[in-house]
């Protein structure tokens, strides 16, 4: 809302303070994640992190266990929430009382799509006002798909992810058969 365009009694009605949501899938956490997070909180009073429980996809860890990384990952600040939702983002929004949606663009391919949903969100909640954030130069390329492409074949993901969240990903491989390290080929005599 634009404040000089806002009616006299928008502008005079206290706001309380600033409730962000950052949601997504969050399969697993990853260090871009928590970048988004800790900036968020530059800004923001109070951050929900907002697990999806989406029926259409399979994800790795189940809805309670990547719950549990984020807490680990954010260390109990008070100022972050961590919860889980079904449906439509904008009526959680609504129900945790948020006034800004949080989401990283690592690429400008994201943007359209983004760009997209973060209109429809305005559309269906007017209220919810849509923030891109770019991450750090040194987590751009990082995303969960990727950490889970790299641990699933015996990759090191040390640098990508927490420590709790990197253990909780070799032994998920490893339960699965894969996070093996691939084996040098053995050499061959010359003939």
């Amino acid at each position: 809302m634009n404040l000089d365009t806002a009616a006299p009694a928008d502008r005079d009605r206290p706001r309380g303070p600033l409730v962000a949501l950052y949601a997504g899938s969050f399969d697993p956490v990853t260090h871009g994640n928590e970048d988004l997070i800790r900036r968020t909180l530059t800004f923001a009073d109070h951050l929900i992190v907002a697990v999806a429980n989406n029926m259409n996809k399979q994800p790795l860890f189940t809805v309670d266990e990547r719950m549990a990384f984020i807490h680990e990952c954010t260390h109990g600040d008070p100022r972050i929430e961590v919860r889980s939702f079904r449906g439509l983002l904008v009526e959680f929004a609504r129900e945790v009382g948020a006034r800004v949606n949080v989401r990283g663009l690592r690429a400008v391919s994201d943007f359209e799509y983004e760009f997209q949903i973060a209109l429809m969100n305005r559309h269906l909640y007017p209220d919810l006002e849509t923030v891109f954030m770019t991450p750090s130069l040194d987590t751009t390329y990082i995303s969960s798909s990727m950490v889970r492409e790299v641990a699933k074949f015996g990759g090191d993901v040390s640098g990508l992810v927490h420590p709790v969240v990197g253990e909780a990903l070799v032994s998920r491989y490893r339960e699965q058969g894969f996070g093996q390290p691939a084996l040098p080929s053995p050499s061959r005599p010359v003939t």
